[in-house]
C-alpha cells in the first residue's frame, strides 16, 4: 500500500486500464513512488525545471510492439506533491503511451477522466 491511500492491486489496475484504453494489449510498465528530493532531481535533469512535480515519465518503447508485449517505461511520482495518486498513476501510463495533453487538442486529459470515472 503506498501510504494508506493506493494499493498495489489499484496501481497495476489503472496501468492495464491507461495503456489498453491506448490500445496497448501487452506490456511492462514501472512505478515508483518516491520522496520530494528525488522528483525534483529527475525533474531538473531530464525536464530543467527546478523543483519537485507531482508525476513524470520516462517511455522506453516509443516505437511500438516488442516481441511479448512492450516495454513502455517508467512512471515516477511523488506522493507528498499529488493530491489524487490514482489519476497520477493514469496520466504517467498515459504519456508513456505517446499522448500529451500539452500538444493534443484535450484528447489525452478527456481520456484520463473517462478512465478514473471507471476505475473509481
Amino acid at each position: 500500500m503506498i501510504g494508506s491511500a493506493l494499493e498495489a492491486g489499484e496501481v497495476r489496475r489503472a496501468c492495464e486500464a491507461a495503456a489498453g484504453a491506448a490500445g496497448v494489449c501487452q506490456g511492462h510498465v514501472a512505478v515508483e513512488f518516491v520522496g520530494a528530493e528525488r522528483i525534483a532531481g529527475l525533474n531538473r535533469e531530464f525536464r530543467g525545471r527546478d523543483g519537485p512535480t507531482d508525476v513524470l515519465s520516462f517511455p522506453v518503447d516509443e516505437d511500438g510492439a516488442a516481441p511479448g508485449g512492450r516495454e513502455l517505461g517508467d512512471v515516477v511520482i511523488c506522493p507528498a506533491h499529488t493530491e489524487d495518486l490514482l489519476e497520477a498513476v493514469v496520466h504517467g501510463v498515459l504519456h508513456l503511451t505517446g499522448m500529451d495533453h500539452e500538444t493534443d487538442r484535450g484528447e489525452m486529459l478527456a481520456l484520463q477522466d473517462e478512465l478514473l470515472e471507471r476505475l473509481r
